[in-house]
């Protein structure tokens, strides 16, 4: 049996209850903080103490940071493979203000540009950051119109792109959701007349895509767009698929976005217009700094990275260090 000490009255059972109670009034304390803080905040504002500018280049006539804010952690579309409690958890660290908190961080870490999918929500909190004085450029892929019919089509790209462009979108892409599906059907003409549509609002146009063959194809065609937006990561992570288990472009399990990075790289040598890399991470199985610079040495332009507010300054810094690393790359700086 255990022996006590009759003089000490701090026992297992006074442990728990005085930290529970301690739990529920810190929690207490920093929900009416919170409250308080949301109620009397002004605005999200970039710090004043931003470490200084990103690399830039350009798509089209467009000129943006080498490193992207991307969306998928804002719109709880994370890729977490198995661990499903990953967008719960997002979501409830995400709230409205935090997004637009976000959005604040990132600029003031020297990134330039948000690109995202069509979504109302957060096109409705980027237009509230946007009133405060942020200054992030605005990438956007076609998604559905203002009555929320999905897009996928020249007619009703016809609907859609004039209502983003009066929004306020500084570029347009079409998604590799579309892309993929339309190459892989024998219907990738219809790629050039969605970039067509977009290219009459003189705004600059990209291509997404997961899978190499439809930069293939947009090549093959001579299509008139600005920048390809195609996922580049290596193979060597942990969790990272055997061999023969890569049996398409892209599988959330086992998790991998790039099947043939390798080949990517090298096709890509000979592209002359601007890439936007992105799931350069892996969905997070890569640290920045290995897959940043793995991005950047195997020819990305640009790197699109989904980042929590506390994220950003160290990623930026992290973009700053891995494009001087990589200045004098086999691929020639395209932007």
């Amino acid at each position: 049996m255990e022996q006590r000490d009759p003089h000490n009255t701090f026992n297992r059972r006074t442990f728990l209850t005085q930290s529970l109670a301690a739990s529920a009034g810190i929690a207490a304390a920093a929900a009416t903080s919170h409250q308080a803080s949301a109620e009397t905040r002004p605005a999200a504002k970039p710090s004043s103490q931003a470490p200084g500018q990103l690399p830039k280049g350009k798509i089209g006539d467009l000129e943006i940071s080498r490193l992207i804010l991307g969306t998928n952690h804002v719109t709880f579309f994370m890729h977490s493979r198995d661990l499903h409690y990953v967008n719960d958890l997002s979501r409830h660290y995400n709230t409205d203000e935090k997004i637009i908190e976000t959005f604040a961080a990132a600029e003031a870490s020297g990134v330039t540009a948000f690109m995202t999918h069509q979504d109302p929500k957060i096109a409705k909190l980027f237009r509230q950051y946007r009133d405060r004085g942020g200054k992030l450029k605005w990438i956007v892929a076609p998604w559905s119109d203002a009555e929320g019919r999905r897009v996928a089509d020249p007619a009703s790209y016809q609907r859609a792109v004039p209502q983003l462009v009066d929004s306020g979108v500084d570029a347009l892409y079409v998604p590799g959701m579309i892309t993929g599906t339309l190459v892989k059907q024998g219907k990738g003409a219809l790629i050039g007349e969605m970039l067509s549509v977009i290219k009459a609002t003189s705004l600059p146009v990209g291509v997404a895509c997961h899978e190499l063959e439809v930069v293939q194809f947009c090549e093959k065609e001579k299509f008139p767009l600005d920048f390809y937006v195609k996922t580049l990561h290596h193979l060597k992570y942990t969790t990272a698929p055997k061999p023969d288990a890569i049996q398409k472009a892209y599988a959330e399990v086992p998790g991998y976005w790039c099947n043939n990075p390798e080949e990517t790289a090298e096709f890509m040598k000979g592209v002359t217009k601007p890439w936007i890399a992105f799931k350069v991470l892996a969905a997070g199985a890569i640290p920045p700094r290995d897959g940043f610079n793995y991005a950047f040495a195997h020819g990305g332009d640009f790197i699109l990275a989904g980042m929590f507010d506390f994220q950003t300054a160290e990623d930026a810094q992290i973009i700053r260090d891995a494009f001087a690393a990589n200045k004098n790359r086999a691929r020639p700086w395209r932007g």
